[in-house]
């Protein structure tokens, strides 16, 4: 086991909110003169610096840190809320930059915690992905030229320039797995030692060859034979126990995906799994509390995430999404893929209705003239989009049904993602799921583009939601993973030096 670390001193949060990125101007009294001098004029910068530092101020207990060591050679960082500030949403101070590759677009975000408490966006930019495939890289080249063009877009209109990113994983096949882990105590009370050391050891067992841990969270502590202990800080017991969910993902894979990030010039400052951020996006609180899966239909990949108790309790991916329905209608269709991506989003329909057989389409043909069309009726459109939603959600009931998990994802369910706002999906989804079901856009942002403000963009929402400190209260323990650490760290010095 690695050797733990002594916590780092807490810095004074007065100092903090003075430092280099945001400085605070303070207006010099005017000199004594015969005539009043005219009053120095207080920009916008002056009065949001101001009001950041009496903000602070006013925070009379910081949280307290603790560094801790992630198995790999690296550390990461377990922030121990003070108890008036917990299970409160309350942005960090700061510009955090996000991005999200998808396999249909890459989003990039930079967003800005507001004094107010509030999270306002200050730039947004997107591009039509390329060299992405399921998630994954496939070409170095390609992805570079589209993350470079999104993120120079939200730089340009946030007039900031990122250094590292909070990255959104879609890729190297993630998976969930849940872990119980024991820790001796011998009759002492439970300090954040204790703490540290389960976790550590239970990121140790979860290791696996060829694998990298992207989460390690928490879901709750038992005390000897106490179960349920949300903080078992303070507690005297013989035996405390921990129960982990884990998520990992092919080392291969987020190798490339590290790759890419260097060749822009940016670190990653956090890996997130991608339904994860969706859920912070989407989700109200009392979903989270009470229990709700998030479906996030994207372009290449299908992806749920389940929440209750205020934790995410399980994830999985499906290599199908939106794009899978627009090959179906192009080759049944015999239709060029642009003309098959406009007939699913202007004609389809995830459900047949009584006017599909009355309502004919001009219908373009692969390898004639741009201008010779076929009709044939609506219906055909609808035949061919049917049965491959009707399959991904019969996949997704039985992914559910198999995980365990009981009431927290049998009641309620959300669809987002580009692939959500097809008509008919959330009637389709409602049938095949036996669930209550709704359609989720991102909440909680301003400044979000209205353009932006679909469910297309929730994981990019929620990835900046997670960067300002959002979804990390869990059980009472704000858990912070600065990334990256370990192999991934190591992959980015490395690359900075060659690339």
């Amino acid at each position: 086991m690695n050797e733990l670390t002594r916590p780092p001193e807490p810095q004074d949060p007065e100092r903090q909110a003075a430092g280099n990125r945001f400085p605070v101007h303070v207006p010099q009294p005017e000199p004594p003169a015969p005539e009043p001098a005219p009053r120095k004029r207080t920009t916008r910068r002056t009065r949001k610096a101001l009001q950041r530092k009496a903000e602070d101020a006013a925070q009379s207990t910081p949280a307290r840190t603790l560094a801790i060591a992630d198995g790999s050679g690296g550390q990461r960082a377990l922030a121990l809320s003070p108890p008036d500030q917990r299970r409160r949403r309350e942005w960090q101070p700061g510009v955090f930059g996000v991005l999200d590759i998808g396999t249909s677009k890459v989003t990039c975000l930079i967003g800005r915690g507001e004094p107010d408490g509030t999270l306002r966006v200050m730039g947004c930019g997107w591009q039509r992905s390329r060299g992405v495939r399921l998630g994954g890289i496939t070409d170095l080249k390609e992805a570079e030229r589209a993350i470079r063009a999104a993120v120079g877009q939200a730089e340009e209109a946030a007039d900031h320039h990122l250094r590292s990113v909070t990255v959104s994983l879609t890729c190297g096949q993630p998976e969930s797995r849940l872990f119980n882990v024991r820790w001796p105590v011998g009759g002492r009370i439970v300090g954040d030692a204790d703490i540290r050391r389960i976790v550590t050891e239970g990121r140790h067992r979860a290791n696996t060859d060829g694998r990298e841990i992207i989460h390690a969270l928490p879901l709750d502590f038992a005390v000897d034979e106490v179960t349920g202990v949300e903080d078992p800080r303070g507690h005297h017991c013989e035996q405390l126990a921990a129960r982990l969910h884990v998520i990992d993902a092919s080392s291969m894979s987020l190798r490339n995906l590290t790759a890419v990030i260097a060749r822009c010039d940016l670190g990653i400052t956090e890996l997130v799994a991608a339904p994860f951020a969706s859920g912070l996006s989407v989700l109200v609180d009392d979903e989270r509390e009470l229990g709700c899966t998030v479906i996030d239909m994207g372009g290449g990949t299908t992806q749920m995430a389940v929440f209750a108790d205020n934790q995410l309790l399980h994830t999985a991916q499906l290599p199908v999404g939106g794009l899978h329905v627009t090959k179906d209608i192009a080759q049944v269709l015999s239709t060029p893929l642009g003309s098959a991506e406009r007939l699913k989003v202007v004609f389809g329909n995830a459900e047949p209705s009584s006017e599909d057989e009355r309502e004919i389409l001009q219908v373009q043909q692969v390898g004639v003239d741009e201008h010779s069309f076929i009709r044939m009726p609506r219906s055909r459109v609808v035949s061919v989009i049917r049965p491959r939603l009707e399959e991904t959600f019969e996949l997704l009931r039985d992914r559910l049904d198999n995980a365990g998990l009981g009431r927290a994802a049998a009641e309620r369910v959300v669809l987002t993602g580009g692939a959500s706002q097809l008509d008919g999906v959330q009637r389709l989804a409602t049938r095949v799921l036996n669930r209550k079901v709704r359609l989720g856009a991102p909440t909680g942002l301003r400044g979000l583009p209205a353009d932006a403000n679909g469910p297309g963009f929730a994981t990019a929402s929620g990835l900046l939601a997670y960067a300002a400190g959002g979804g990390r209260t869990l059980h009472d323990l704000d858990l912070s993973e600065p990334r990256p650490t370990g192999l991934l760290r190591r992959l980015v010095d490395l690359l900075r030096e060659h690339v």
